[in-house]
């Protein structure tokens, strides 16, 4: 596997990973995270997407063949729904990968990445937001890959409200 940097042209390859999350999540019963509609069949999402690809940094994991795997999408200050950090920071929009690959370490090395980057640019914070309903799976696995828990949040959508938790690596 290679991570390279990716762009607008990625955004195809970027939207197939969030469609197949969704219907991964949504087979296990798990739609409180991202629904259980694919990303392609929300124009804004897919706009989003799009932006995105174009405006921020996107690192994209790649298998021996190509094959993109895994994408990491960072910006140097969170959404809006995120406290501000009150310092320079790199923070993780989205992170996605290949969900038929599960447990190979796709993630983990594009968080280490994502440290390296923000090292690179002398910043002291990588921060990034996830899903803390249910059971906190992902807070979980975020704290395996070296993130401190920090603030929580909640966004309202027509469902209901949506339950999101702040991590943060020190760099």
């Amino acid at each position: 596997m290679k991570i390279r940097t990716g762009g607008p042209t990625d955004a195809a390859d970027i939207l197939r990973l969030l469609d197949d999350a969704v219907a991964w999540l949504a087979a296990l019963g798990r739609t409180g995270q991202w629904g259980d509609q694919p990303w392609t069949s929300r124009p804004a999402a897919v706009d989003r997407i799009h932006t995105y690809a174009r405006d921020f940094l996107v690192r994209i994991a790649e298998d021996d063949d190509g094959t993109t795997v895994g994408a990491c999408v960072l910006a140097e200050k969170g959404p809006a729904s995120a406290t501000p950090a009150g310092e320079p920071e790199l923070y993780i929009r989205y992170l996605v990968t290949d969900r038929s690959r599960t447990g190979s370490g796709i993630g983990a090395a594009l968080i280490a990445d994502a440290v390296e980057e923000t090292r690179r640019r002398g910043v002291g914070l990588l921060r990034v937001d996830c899903y803390a309903g249910d059971d906190q799976r992902l807070v979980g696995q975020y704290r395996r890959l070296g993130f401190t828990a920090t603030d929580t949040f909640e966004v309202e959508q027509p469902n209901g409200t949506w339950p999101g938790q702040i991590l943060e690596i020190r760099v």
